[in-house]
């Protein structure tokens, strides 16, 4: 098949897939529809299992919609060549660190194998870690010399550094994140064609959403260093390069480090009180440039991943919904979690959730 047969293939994949994603307005409709209704929806029957637990109908959705969104990205990588399949393969390995992250607080705080296996989620052999070799490590640092061995080998040996250095499992999870995005952004450089320029500005957007997460997060509410901070960081193609990002972390308050940020960011997050307000101002600005990219961008590789970043943000959206159902919350605090709403909550306020509510 020639190279333009590939990418009309490709962008047909792209499109098709690309009607699943909410049309305006579908999400505020969903938000009013009964835990039934959504589960008749999307075909959600572990929620309608009335044998079971909250918790268990949460753990059997999330894992259905990673599923369903590792089963798409593997449709949309078949085509690729291999550079622009190891650079789709790279955002996806995310769901497999997630499940590294949970063997190393079992480790760390000394859980029962069953009670670790019941957090880890079924992943394909094209992400998952070996499961079985690492559960027999006797503790971190034996696990991530085992990980050394494997396509998580940076990742592995940094985290290894890091904890050696500093016995903290913050410090140990930072390095993870920081290794991941990272490998990320050195993949968009493997890129030397017309392709380059769309993929740095998606994975730079990527990058500039999670750097002045985590610098704000770092910061103000753990109250790490300027240089502690700055080492988390990883630059950015885009606005958040090496020189702004330590100019911003040595910034002493919340306000300063907003009102230092670079057009369009600036008028963005201006008047933003609250870490949760500025990740949903950051996660609708990701989410623009991202339909940006799939709408218009003459390249597949660019639209596969934009399509892929839009379809976790609405599964995390819809898994979301269910979490407010099982939990019983009021219906503010859904709208507040899925963008509906804005939030009110003071300065250095952080979101918690599950490891879709994670992902970047």
């Amino acid at each position: 098949m020639s190279q333009a047969a590939v990418q009309a293939y490709l962008h047909t994949r792209v499109s098709v897939m690309s009607t699943q994603l909410f049309k305006p307005g579908e999400l505020a409709e969903l938000a009013g529809l009964s835990l039934g209704d959504l589960a008749g929806r999307y075909g959600l029957t572990a929620l309608l299992d009335e044998q079971v637990t909250a918790q268990a109908k949460s753990r059997a959705v999330e894992q259905a919609f990673i599923t369903i969104l590792l089963s798409e990205l593997a449709i949309l990588v078949r085509p690729m060549t291999a550079t622009e399949r190891a650079l789709i393969m790279a955002w996806g390995r995310k769901f497999a660190l997630f499940n590294l992250k949970t063997l190393i607080r079992g480790k760390l705080y000394d859980l029962d194998q069953k009670e670790i296996r019941e957090n880890l989620y079924d992943l394909p052999p094209s992400v998952r870690l070996s499961h079985q070799e690492l559960f027999r490590a006797e503790n971190v640092l034996e696990l991530l010399r085992q990980l050394e061995q494997g396509p998580h080998a940076l990742i592995a040996r940094q985290a290894r550094e890091a904890y050696e250095q500093r016995r903290e499992p913050f410090a140990l999870e930072a390095a993870i994140d920081q290794r991941y995005y990272a490998g990320l952004a050195r993949q968009v450089m493997q890129f030397h064609d017309t392709n380059l320029q769309p993929l740095q500005h998606l994975v730079g957007t990527l990058l500039d959403r999670e750097n002045i997460q985590c610098l704000l997060r770092f910061r103000f509410a753990y109250r790490l260093s300027p240089s502690e901070t700055f080492y988390q960081l990883v630059p950015s193609s885009r606005m958040m390069h090496r020189d702004r990002l330590l100019e911003l972390a040595n910034l002493e308050t919340f306000e300063r480090v907003l009102e230092a940020l670079p057009p369009p960011l600036d008028a963005l997050l201006a008047g933003s009180t609250s870490l949760i307000d500025v990740q949903r101002r950051l996660h609708g600005y990701m989410s623009t440039e991202a339909h940006r990219v799939l709408r218009h961008s003459p390249f597949g590789v660019a639209r596969a991943l934009a399509y892929l970043i839009l379809r976790e943000s609405e599964l995390r959206a819809l898994f979301a919904l269910t979490q407010g159902h099982l939990l019983q919350l009021p219906s503010h605090l859904v709208e507040i979690a899925v963008g509906l709403t804005e939030p009110i909550c003071p300065v250095g306020s952080m979101l918690t959730g599950s490891t879709l509510a994670k992902a970047a």
